[in-house]
């Protein structure tokens, strides 16, 4: 897989600075909450057929990497 920060773009005039997937107005929020809702992978790419699996990873693997930052920032 390629490095979230390859994918997941800041755009402070886009979605209100939220991070999204490769310019697009989808966020990694959105993403996060499908998921959590009970859509699976596959779910979602039919659903959102601009996205890939690899989109999906990203968002989860740039949300670990700031829950570890908050983490890390706290303790």
């Amino acid at each position: 897989m390629k490095d979230y920060k390859q994918i997941i773009t800041l755009e402070p005039g886009k979605r209100g600075g939220k991070p999204c997937i490769r310019g697009m107005r989808i966020t990694v929020s959105d993403i996060l909450g499908w998921l959590a809702s009970g859509m699976s992978i596959q779910d979602i790419l039919v659903d959102f057929d601009e996205l890939t699996e690899e989109d999906i990873y990203a968002a989860l693997s740039y949300a670990a990497d700031r829950e570890n930052k908050i983490y890390q920032a706290a303790v």
